[in-house]
């Protein structure tokens, strides 16, 4: 994989920040269909979209990323293994050499299942647990996931395989459960990865009763600088760096750079994170495909330009923490030239009592049309019950869209 643009003198995140010829980190969500209705989820995930990529489009981006030397591509949702063709599509990329990572949250993850992913080199997966009791995640990713989860582990450890990852969002209620989430991961011989809480999709509505306090920021750092390279983090909390010793990872906003979304319709966004038309790229759909956009889009092309940092450059963190997040900024409200909202040094948090004005909303709603209640903050963990929502009078496309496990038969237990 060769640079965008003649190297500069320097470390190796500055090469970097000016754009490589193919994503390092390529997230793919294939549908939105999904069987939960997680109360934070980024893409707010629930039903398919009628206009989603057909299994020929899907294989035709694959040989598109093996011709870039794409070596693996992360493929999520919505729920990526209720669709029918996903199998298919796994076997096609890794057949094609590009790898495939994904996240489910464990549902068809059957002891057949987990054999044939153990015996594929090319192929890691990633089960969501947002809690280390049922309680605390079943309290966002709803009733019996928590079980649902825990069940599909099992089948992969005793299937034989190795170094699967244990995927947690962290939240306000389960930064207490560190310990927890890092003896589960050791129990299933999984390797524990913690992400951070982003305030796109549904996670836009409940961000603020669900965010990491102050000390809990402080608490997860300290918590990450002890467990060094045994936890992976995805680069998401290099916010933190501002706290004196970078974690482990680039340690920069990638979006446009290295990172990028394609979705189920075949959209480019910069970032997995920020959905919305500001981001929006352009479309596989068009001539050209995935390579013209990544390389050609003008938004791509602003985003690996030298960036201002605007306030933030004054301060002596800059150089670790660049500002933060650009989705957490831009969907909070706060200038994309501002500090993070999670801003370890307290100025994000200044902004956010001053800003003023409507929060942009995360484009496109693919919710079930009942979902949960939001998290109450200053509560213990409740039961998430199923309310129906009157504002979406529009019937599902199929009945994937009102079930996409319909038909399924699930074990029990």
């Amino acid at each position: 994989m060769s640079l965008a643009a003649p190297p500069r003198p320097g470390r190796l995140v500055d090469h970097f920040e000016s754009g490589l010829d193919a994503p390092i980190c390529l997230t793919w969500e294939l549908t939105y269909a999904c069987n939960l209705s997680c109360v934070h989820c980024l893409s707010s995930s629930g039903r398919r979209d009628p206009r989603e990529l057909t299994t020929e489009e899907c294989k035709a981006i694959i040989d598109e990323l093996e011709r870039m030397q794409v070596f693996y591509v992360n493929i999520g949702g919505g729920e990526p293994t209720v669709r029918s063709d996903f199998w298919e599509l796994v076997e096609y990329a890794t057949a094609h050499r590009v790898g495939v990572k994904f996240s489910t949250n464990g549902v068809k993850i059957t002891p057949e299942v987990a054999r044939d992913l153990a015996a594929n080199s090319y192929v890691d997966v990633q089960i969501s647990l947002d809690g280390a009791t049922p309680e605390v995640n079943d309290h966002v990713r709803g009733p019996g996931s928590y079980e649902t989860a825990l069940r599909a582990m099992a089948n992969l450890r005793d299937a034989g395989m190795e170094n699967f990852k244990l995927s947690v969002v962290c939240t306000r209620q389960n930064i207490p459960q560190l310990d927890e989430f890092k003896a589960i991961a050791d129990r299933y011989g999984a390797q524990l990865r913690l992400t951070r809480l982003r305030p796109s999709g549904r996670g836009a509505d409940v961000w603020d009763e669900l965010h990491p306090t102050q000390e809990q920021q402080r608490e997860l750092y300290d918590w990450l600088v002890a467990h060094g390279d045994g936890v992976l983090t995805g680069d998401s909390f290099f916010h933190l760096s501002a706290y004196g010793q970078s974690l482990p990872g680039l340690n920069l906003c990638g979006a446009g750079r290295v990172v990028c979304l394609i979705d189920p319709v075949g959209d480019v966004y910069a970032c997995p994170f920020a959905i919305h038309d500001e981001f929006l790229a352009g479309t596989v759909r068009a001539p050209g495909g995935f390579q013209e956009v990544w390389r050609s889009s003008e938004l791509f092309e602003r985003l690996r330009s030298p960036q201002q940092g605007g306030a933030c450059t004054s301060c002596q963190f800059f150089d670790t923490c660049k500002g933060g997040c650009m989705a957490a900024k831009f969907f909070t409200g706060l200038p994309l030239d501002g500090p993070d909202p999670e801003c370890v040094q307290g100025y994000g948090e200044e902004l956010l009592a001053a800003r003023d004005g409507d929060k942009p909303k995360p484009t496109g709603d693919h919710s079930h049309r009942t979902s949960p209640p939001r998290p109450r903050t200053g509560m213990g963990p409740v039961r998430v019950t199923i309310g129906r929502r009157d504002d979406i009078a529009a019937p599902p496309v199929s009945a994937c869209e009102e079930n996409p496990l319909a038909g399924v038969s699930l074990p029990r237990g």
